[in-house]
Parts: C-alpha cells; structure tokens; sequence
C-alpha cells in the first residue's frame, strides 16, 4: 500500500486525532517545507467552524501533493517526539500498513514503497524536503544558423519536463540559444539575478503540459537540475551561431561559494550532444542523425554529477521524431525506478546499459553509442515523485 492509499484509509481518524493541535501540526508540516509559506498563511486565516475544518484542509492539500508529500508527513507522525506526545492516539493507528518502517524523523525518504535495505540513512542521501524540491533548466538548441536543424530536440525537452515535473522540481526552458546566450542564461541561474525572473522572455515554464511564461520569481530549491539538448564537438557544446561552449566552463558557473545557495546541494547536468565526429562503419538506419555540427572535464567541485550522451570523439544519435536515445531512456528509466528509491548514479547504470544495447546499424555492431557519467557527488541523490504519474 503507497502512503498515500495510507492516508486515505486512515483520513478520518487522522483528522479527529489532530484537531487536538491544529497549530502544532500545522507548524511541524512547514517546518518540513511541505507546504510554502502562502499555503501556511492561508491555511492558519481560512475560515472553518472547528479545528477539525482546519486539519481537514491540511490532510487533503498534502495529500494533493503527491505520494513524496504523504510519505514525509506520516514519517513525521511516527518519528517526530513532539507529534508522539502532543498526539498519543496516533499510535492506535496503523499509518504503516504494508510500508516499511521510517527511519528518521527529519529524512525525506520515509514512509516509502520500497523496502528499508534500499532506502538511504538520512547522513548517506541528500535531504530534499523544499517543495519545489528546486529548478530544472533545460537550454534547446534547434535551429541553428550554419547546421541542420535539430529535429527530435522538442520532443526531448518535453520528455525531461514532464518527468521532471513529475518528481517535483520546477522546470524552465530557453530555446534557440547563442553561446554568449548560454552562458548569461547560465550565469543568471547560478546567481538568480534579475535577468531570469519572470519578465525576461526567453524563459518559459513547463506548466499544464505545454510551455508558458512563468509567473512566480525563481528560488533554488535543494536540488539543481540542467539539461542542454544541442550539437557538440569534443568537450564543448555549440550555441545556435556554431561557438563553442565548454561543458567544463557550463559545471563551473556553478562552483560552491559562501554566497551560492546551491552549495553543498546536488546539481545536475544531462549534456546530449556530440562529443566527436568519430562513429564505427555502418549504414545509419533511417531518420537517425549524429548530434554532431570532449573530452568531458572532470568536475573538481563537489557535489556535481555530469553524464554526456557519448564518451568523447564520438557522435550521439537522435531520432528525428521520438528524439535522442539518451535523453528518452533517461527520462523511462526515471519513471520506472525513482518510485523504488534508486538513486541517480544507479539510475544512469541502467541508462548507459540500455543506450549501449541500441543499434544505429542494420548490421548488428556497427554503429553503437555509449554515454558517459562523472560525479563528485559526496552523498546518494533520491529522487521521488511527487505527483500521481499518468
């Protein structure tokens, strides 16, 4: 049973048991950052006859957010000792029917559906308890002045936003970028500057399944995501006006600082695009195309996890339709194993098996393509969805 088939089992007795500190509980969830600071303020004025009222809209906003959202706030009515002693009937009810047991009281992966010997110890993972868990930035580069268009790029991008939506971050697209482009859309992320809040045009946000101009100014979560869809030669990717950018220099802008609110916090970046120009003989099955127009840098700071499409001076395929092989089985091997609690690196050891077994050849051999991860990443990274997938 998920915990948020729990939850629904168990509503009536939670709300009933709860009403007895409404605002205890109310404060312990936005300790957790289940709910933003708009949704406490009304939560805590909303207009209800009884304490009960108030609990009741708590339970069914959380639970509305999602299985991740349920997991941490049963894991937070086993674990937290204020919410043991102010709620001593919670231990009548079985909150944990057919889930493992939580660990912690501060880890954002208790209360799960996968079993305890995979779920990582709070000091081995990286907490993730922001809502959004943090922003996902995809750069798509598709038309291009003096190389053929891209085609299979969009699909890709919507594939990364939708998953990643999926798994609660807030995901932003820039297309058709400059490789001075980049590095200003890059350089605003690092820093959030005023450049990248909501009136710069270039910027859309994936909402109600389509990209849309965002809303909301942007704040950095505990995780940061970045995927650039583009051509590329080794070690660099290319802006729409064919310069390159250094994948090196793309990890960099991000570098820990005392001033950086992503230090220490685990950041992301999917790179599909060419490393090389070099693919074994073979005859390229129809609608394949190289992301041709490096030598991977290895990151020395801390914290950083980089997989590229292909290993160096080699080309990656994209299929001009259903897009690159890549980014599409990154994005079904997320759907498939973030609900058991994988972690990333192992996620991509399942995506670099499943691309290494793909044929761009009708001759078996051929033309393979094998994409390539680092990482300086000092804990498990776990993501977890946090809306009911379609």
């Amino acid at each position: 049973m998920s915990a948020k088939d729990s939850m629904r089992r168990h509503k009536t007795a939670l709300q009933v048991t709860l009403s007895a500190d409404r605002r205890l509980i109310l404060d312990k969830v936005y300790a957790r950052k289940l709910i933003t600071p708009r949704e406490y303020n009304n939560l805590k004025s909303i207009n209800k006859e009884n304490d009960e009222g108030h609990v009741i809209e708590l339970v069914d906003k959380l639970m509305n957010k999602g299985e991740g959202a349920c997991r941490t706030f049963l894991d937070l009515l086993q674990t937290d000792e204020d919410v043991r002693s102010t709620f001593p009937d919670l231990q009548s009810i079985q909150l944990n029917d057919g889930l493992p047991r939580p660990v912690q009281a501060s880890s954002p992966f208790s209360g799960g559906l996968y079993e305890d010997n995979k779920r990582p110890r709070m000091d081995d993972a990286y907490p993730l308890n922001s809502r959004p868990v943090g922003l996902c930035l995809i750069i798509n580069n598709v038309n291009f002045m003096e190389s053929p268009m891209r085609k299979g790029s969009d699909k890709d991008a919507e594939s990364l936003a939708v998953v990643f939506s999926w798994l609660g971050f807030r995901v932003l697209m820039c297309k058709d970028q400059t490789k001075d482009q980049m590095e200003e859309t890059l350089a605003g992320f690092a820093s959030l500057t005023d450049f990248l809040q909501p009136h710069e045009q270039s910027l859309q946000e994936w909402s109600g399944g389509a990209f849309t101009a965002p809303q909301q100014l942007l704040e950095h979560g505990d995780a940061f995501i970045c995927c650039v869809l583009s051509h590329g030669r080794k070690g660099v990717v290319l802006g729409v006006d064919m310069k390159p950018l250094e994948i090196k220099q793309i990890t960099r802008t991000f570098k820990g600082s005392d001033q950086s609110c992503l230090t220490g916090k685990p950041k992301v970046f999917l790179i599909q695009a060419c490393q090389g120009g070099q693919i074994q003989p073979g005859v390229l099955l129809a609608n394949l195309e190289p992301d041709n127009s490096g030598s991977q840098s290895n990151p020395v700071e801390g914290d950083v996890l980089v997989a590229i499409a292909t290993v160096e001076d080699y080309v990656s395929f994209r299929h001009r339709t259903n897009g690159s092989w890549f980014v599409q089985s990154v994005c079904q091997q997320l759907k498939e194993r973030c609900p058991r609690g994988e972690d990333i690196i192992s996620i991509l050891h399942h995506v670099n098996n499943d691309v290494g077994q793909k044929e761009a050849c009708r001759v078996p051999g051929e033309a393979k393509q094998m994409p390539e991860v680092r990482f300086t990443l000092r804990k498990k990274l776990v993501l977890l969805p946090h809306q009911e997938s379609n």
